[in-house]
């Protein structure tokens, strides 16, 4: 097939999936269409749950596979919204819609670009695609839940909007609940052991504290607290503060050593961390879809934003058509061009790096 004829297909796709809902949790419609176009063209694959996968005709045990992956689910749109965010509308080459930019712009593409080396013959790595569920909410019944179903990823580009750059690495996450001790008293009478007078020096600590390991493609460990709450009565001093913490992790730690560090340091009286399994991601810069891309004009990058790369735990790359400066805005689109560009781009990387 010929990649303009997929590219128009590929348009044809985003527009049905905009003006079918499928907020993280409720994709089973989507799925669908996903399902018709691998139909469509013939290709075997596979449903588990809200999650599509397919893997190329000449697969064998015996290569390294590449994971093309993006999602299929959205947010809810904002209040802000000019536009019926579930109609698809093309004006002055932008084409409108909730999840246009993110990441439907990015699945369709890398599902055109699986379509059209399906067939391919030798290939150094086998290609695996999957669209799946509840990225937005880092779901249980997303890729974490394929992940056992399909066969060993040994690399992965994900599809995510960074105008077809390569972040080479992105962020984990961890939040965190801190709780802060006091003795709890009548505000009335004297205490000079009030929890919220000492989660100013707790948030103080926090304001000042850094961690040594600075990357060079994600820079410093980012730790922000983010929420506090304490009291329920205008006369009565709380016995506990509770902060949340969230922290950003770069590729010099891990998220148990993260932990490990908090625990040990934090000048409060309890710190759990809600979830370790959101890792930082990253792949080497030798590696060989860096360097075909790197030779294509594309530039490299870290990403703050978190993604399914988080799930994988092998060597990933998040590229796509679209910005991520537009994700979850109101009035969401994509450039028509940015997704014929980046059928184009994949296609060009895979067949440079895969050969």
């Amino acid at each position: 097939m010929q990649v303009k004829e997929l590219q128009e297909q590929a348009i044809d796709l985003l527009k049905k999936l905009i003006e079918t809902q499928s907020f993280s949790g409720e994709e089973n419609l989507t799925a669908y269409l996903l399902q018709d176009w691998l139909n469509q063209h013939k290709i075997p694959h596979h449903r588990q749950m809200n999650n599509i996968w397919a893997v190329n005709e000449h697969f064998e045990d015996s290569k390294p596979t590449l994971l093309l992956n993006s999602h299929h689910d959205t947010v809810r749109p904002n209040s802000a919204y000019t536009r019926d965010p579930f109609k698809a509308e093309i004006e002055d080459g932008k084409l409108f819609g909730l999840g246009s930019n993110d990441a439907g712009g990015c699945l369709v593409s890398l599902l055109a670009t699986f379509t059209y080396l399906f067939s391919e013959e030798g290939l150094s790595y086998n290609l695996l695609f999957a669209g799946t569920a509840e990225e937005e909410i880092n779901g249980k019944n997303g890729i974490a839940a394929l992940l056992p179903e399909i066969p060993k990823i040994d690399v992965a580009i994900v599809g995510e909007p960074t105008l077809m750059n390569l972040a080479v690495a992105e962020k984990g996450l961890i939040v965190f609940d801190a709780v802060v001790k006091g003795t709890p008293s009548h505000a009335a009478h004297p205490n000079n052991d009030n929890s919220i007078y000492k989660t100013a020096r707790v948030l103080e600590w926090f304001e000042n504290f850094k961690l040594e390991k600075v990357s060079e493609t994600l820079g410093e460990v980012k730790v922000t607290v983010t929420q506090i709450n304490a009291g329920s009565q205008h006369n009565v001093v709380p016995a506990r503060t509770h902060l949340v913490i969230d922290v950003r992790v770069n590729d010099k730690y891990s998220n148990k050593e993260i932990e490990k560090i908090l625990k040990n340091m934090a000048p409060v009286d309890e710190i759990n961390a809600r979830s370790l399994r959101l890792n930082s991601s990253s792949i080497p810069l030798h590696h060989d879809l860096v360097k075909a891309g790197i030779e294509l004009g594309m530039e490299t990058y870290g990403s703050p934003t978190l993604s399914d790369q988080a799930m994988l735990g092998c060597p990933s790359v998040k590229l796509g058509p679209g910005d991520s400066t537009r994700s979850h805005s109101a009035d969401e689109f994509i450039y028509v061009k940015e997704i014929k560009e980046g059928i184009e781009k994949y296609i060009r990387l895979l067949e440079k790096a895969l050969k």
